[in-house]
Formats: C-alpha cells, sequence, structure tokens
C-alpha cells in the first residue's frame, strides 16, 4: 500500500473536481427550492426517483469500491492530500445525497389532493353537492409510498454487501483487486448504467402524457445537461475508475437532455394558452381553458382504479341515502313480490339489519 498511499497532485484535475462539485450543488438547488416554494411536487414520476436514486446510490458505491485502497490511505495522509485523493468518492456522494433530497420533498410535498380518494356527491331537491373526503389511498400515492421503501431497502442492502465484502477481502489497489470485489463493482457499475439509461424513460413518458412541466426545474436541467459531459470527464480522469464508474452519468445527461426539450417546448404551449407549468390560469380570463386542461391532461384525473370506483358508489349510495334521497337497491327476497317495496325503511317489513344506519359514510366518520 506504501505506493498507493503516495499523495499526487493534479491542480488541473482538482480544479476540475471542485468545480463540479460546486455546480452540481448549484445545479440541484433549483430544484429544491422549485418544489419548496410551490409547495407541490406534482409532475414527477415515482418510477423515476425510484430508477434515479437506486442508480446514485450504485454509482456511489461503485466508486467507494474502486478507491476502497485510496480511502483507506487517508489513515496516513494529511487532510488536505486525502480530500485531494478522495474527491471522486466525495462526488458521486454528493450526487446521490442531492437526488435522494428531492425524493424526500417529493414525498412531503406530494399534493394533498391526491393522497386519498375525494368524491363530491350531487344530490336532489335542489340540495348543494357534498364533498367527501374518505381514507382510501389512491392509486399514485399508494405506489410512491411502496416505492420510497424499495429506495431505502435497496440503499441499505448494497451498502451492507459492499462493506461485508471490503471488510473480508484483502484490501485493494489500482493494479489488483479481489474477484469477488472486482465482481461486485462491475455489478454495481453496470446496474447504475442500466438504471440510469431507465431512469428517464418513466419521467418522459409522464411528462408527455400530462403535458405540463408540473414541478421540474427546467434551470437544473439547463445546468446538468452539459455539465454531464464534464462529469464524465471528472470521474473518467480519477485513479482507480474504468468505464463502468461514468456510464450511467453519460447515458443519464443524452436522456435528461431530451427532457428538457420537452419541457421547454410544454411550457411554451402552457403559456400561450395562458396557463402556468402547473395547468393554473395565468389570468382570470384563462380560467375555463385551465378547467379544461386539468380535465383531459391533469393528474388529478386519472382513471380510477376498481377500488375507488367501488368505495365512490358506496359513498354515493350512504350520502344520498342520509340526505333523503330515494336510493334502489337490489331485493334479496323477492317473497313479498311486486308489492315489497324496493327501499325499505327501518322498522318496516323488508328492511335489512342495519339499513339506515349510515353504512359506509357513518365508517368513515368514525374513523
Amino acid at each position: 500500500m506504501s505506493g498507493t498511499c503516495e499523495p499526487t497532485h493534479n491542480a488541473a484535475q482538482n480544479a476540475l473536481t471542485a468545480f463540479m462539485c460546486i455546480g452540481i450543488t448549484i445545479s440541484y438547488l433549483p430544484q429544491h427550492w422549485r418544489i419548496i416554494s410551490a409547495k407541490s411536487s406534482q409532475g414527477f414520476s415515482p418510477w423515476f426517483l425510484l430508477l434515479g436514486s437506486t442508480s446514485s446510490a450504485s454509482g456511489m458505491l461503485n466508486i467507494i469500491v474502486m478507491q476502497w485502497g485510496i480511502i483507506r490511505c487517508c489513515r496516513v495522509l494529511s487532510v488536505g492530500s486525502c480530500i485531494e485523493s478522495i474527491a471522486g468518492v466525495f462526488q458521486l456522494v454528493l450526487v446521490w445525497a442531492l437526488f435522494s433530497t428531492i425524493l424526500v420533498l417529493y414525498m412531503i410535498y406530494y399534493p394533498p389532493h391526491l393522497k386519498y380518494v375525494e368524491l363530491d356527491v350531487d344530490l336532489a331537491n335542489d340540495l348543494p353537492p357534498q364533498h367527501v373526503k374518505t381514507p382510501v389511498k389512491r392509486e399514485g400515492w399508494k405506489l410512491s409510498i411502496t416505492l420510497s421503501w424499495v429506495v431505502f431497502l435497496h440503499i441499505c442492502f448494497i451498502t451492507f454487501v459492499t462493506f461485508l465484502l471490503l471488510s473480508t477481502n484483502p484490501t485493494p489497489d489500482e493494479t489488483h483487486r479481489p474477484r469477488q470485489l472486482q465482481l461486485w463493482a462491475t455489478f454495481l457499475g453496470v446496474s447504475s448504467a442500466l438504471l440510469a439509461a431507465l431512469q428517464y424513460a418513466p419521467q418522459i413518458a409522464h411528462t408527455a402524457r400530462l403535458k405540463l412541466v408540473g414541478a421540474l426545474s427546467i434551470p437544473m436541467m439547463l445546468l446538468q445537461t452539459p455539465g454531464a459531459v464534464l462529469m464524465v470527464l471528472s470521474i473518467a480522469l480519477r485513479p482507480g475508475t474504468n468505464w463502468t464508474t461514468w456510464i450511467s452519468y453519460a447515458v443519464a445527461g443524452a436522456m435528461q437532455g431530451v427532457l428538457l426539450v420537452m419541457c421547454i417546448i410544454f411550457r411554451a404551449r402552457q403559456h400561450r394558452h395562458g396557463l402556468d407549468d402547473f395547468g393554473r390560469p395565468l389570468s382570470c380570463t384563462a380560467a375555463a381553458t385551465a378547467h379544461a386542461a386539468r380535465d383531459s391532461e391533469g393528474e388529478d384525473e386519472q382513471t380510477p382504479s376498481p377500488v375507488e370506483t367501488a368505495v365512490g358508489d358506496a359513498v354515493h349510495t350512504d350520502v344520498r341515502r342520509e340526505h333523503g334521497v330515494d336510493v334502489a337497491e337490489p331485493v334479496d327476497d323477492v317473497e313479498g313480490g311486486e308489492e315489497t317495496p324496493l327501499l325499505a325503511k327501518p322498522g318496516q317489513p323488508g328492511a335489512r339489519p342495519g339499513q339506515g344506519e349510515g353504512g359506509l359514510l357513518a365508517w368513515f366518520r368514525r374513523r
């Protein structure tokens, strides 16, 4: 390890890495601020955040394995030489932390009206519609929760395996690595590249379906798309790395360029119609246009799942019954013939046990 632990100084390489770390931080801040200021993460695909988080985590642990010998040299190097040696590792850790912050903000600022099934029940007899919020999670919110757990379990698993292998194998250097470590590093690098290649596909499809920019930050993409070239170059020049370390960032940069072009086109389109990035009117005269856009493109107008449909039907029935609106129900007992009323009141012959006691709506309210 003596040769590996000799400090090396490369002013150009260190300047490039420092510039990249500052640039990476600055490029992510507009996205973080956009979600916080808008208090909404609408427009993001949860699959995009899943793939991006797992890809960046795999890339981060790949370079840790590849440069583990250099990292261990920090025990004998000065602070300055240590920071200079592991700057590439810090760069990828920074990418993972900043991207994972987007996932955290996405969950915190997930639009409340998209979390649970909400219904507007129309009533007869000139009664105003009644808005009912149920405790039934919508499919998008359930998917987001599930994928967030997948991200958490993924980082826990690959971190455990990485440090298990590093602790049970001889310390690697630039020229020799135990076969187990080499295979694991290759797996992390290739999986990171594959995840990065797939990362932008669901987001591109999601944005194309909505035809809205939403909470996506165009300034972030304007900084990151050309910055991907410098990112790849700065990583490739680091000792102990190979194509498996930087390929994911090259693929992600190209896909992000496609998403950037789409967002610019959709933003121009929305502004021509007097709408902002979320489909809301920029002026009072555009309110009708915004309502039509939300009906056709908005995320809150997704096709309801069978569960949501069943809950909606049950709540509609209970609300209308509660307000004295006749609701016809199927009659199981046919012995009464044609004179049996379709909806018997409690206490009348033919009334079903528990009928008129609030049903599903009462259950929701008790909860």
